[in-house]
């Protein structure tokens, strides 16, 4: 099932930024025509919920996509981690939803257990396979997570965990790794980043992951794409179609967010916690 959403049409809500949650209100928070976030991974140890949290507070829109792989199903198998961060992103989410906030979930290939409830609703939360996001300034957006387009996934599911296992040690290396640097009063660095910089198998594995969803996107008729699933936040055009990917909230603590007049912006969030007290963001692209 997929469904088309139109921003400037009858599930325009008329959210406000001082909706955002009763404790706060006193805040001065941005407000979005709609927000696009992927690749959370509640259940994991990587996932970054309080800089989530963090980020939601300050952050109001009237849509908000949840782009795949929000819940990690396939960690939660192997071992349950369920901190209480996590249950205050979902009742974040869900009083969201309650307080007006469209929200549209396309489940990805860690919670796939989702895509047998596409069509139903949740709390307000909308499960659908796929969806059409219109800009204000009339762009047909296909929002789609993308691990259809993953060969790995697809034709070799076993090499696909084992990849997810190896990834999970990265992370667990790379939190011992920011740790040390953090008491010597250096930034967070990202090692699973780097090494998806420097290998060029990586490289092109990311490099034909974009130009097939956006080939795909082209080809029914839309003007862009967003998607996660690769944990690699980007906007680029690729053959005169829209790539956008959000990134994640793993690492790279990314959202793509469309303002009001339909311009298009790649952000990244610097928690509170990390910045004396007043998280802040950081544009890292525009179209």
């Amino acid at each position: 099932m997929r469904v088309t959403f139109d921003a400037m049409g009858p599930w325009s809500s008329g959210f406000t930024a001082d909706d955002v949650d009763d404790h706060d209100d006193d805040l001065e928070s941005r407000r979005y025509r709609a927000i696009f976030i992927s690749d959370l991974h509640l259940g994991t140890p990587g996932c970054q919920a309080s800089a989530l949290l963090d980020f939601m507070k300050f952050h109001a829109s009237d849509y908000l996509y949840l782009v795949g792989d929000i819940v990690d199903g396939w960690q939660l198998r192997r071992r349950w981690y369920w901190p209480q961060a996590h249950n205050d992103v979902v009742q974040k989410l869900l009083r969201r939803a309650r307080k007006g906030c469209r929200i549209i979930y396309v489940p990805g290939n860690h919670d796939e257990f989702a895509r047998a409830f596409i069509g139903h609703q949740f709390g307000g939360i909308e499960v659908v396979n796929d969806a059409v996001h219109t800009t204000a300034d009339g762009r047909n957006l296909w929002v789609t997570h993308g691990d259809y387009f993953d060969g790995v996934i697809q034709c070799a599911k076993w090499l696909a965990y084992v990849g997810d296992n190896l990834y999970e040690f990265t992370l667990k290396l790379n939190r011992y790794l920011n740790s040390l640097r953090a008491r010597i009063g250096l930034p967070y660095w990202s090692l699973s980043a780097y090494l998806k910089q420097k290998v060029k198998k990586a490289l092109n594995y990311v490099t034909d992951f974009e130009v097939a969803v956006a080939n795909e996107a082209r080809h029914r008729g839309h003007q862009g794409v967003v998607c996660g699933h690769i944990h690699r936040a980007e906007m680029r055009e690729i053959n005169g179609t829209l790539y956008c990917n959000d990134g994640d909230w793993v690492e790279s603590r990314t959202a793509l967010v469309e303002h009001h007049d339909g311009r298009l912006e790649l952000v990244q969030w610097a928690p509170a916690h990390e910045t004396q007290g007043q998280g802040h963001q950081i544009s890292v692209l525009v179209a």
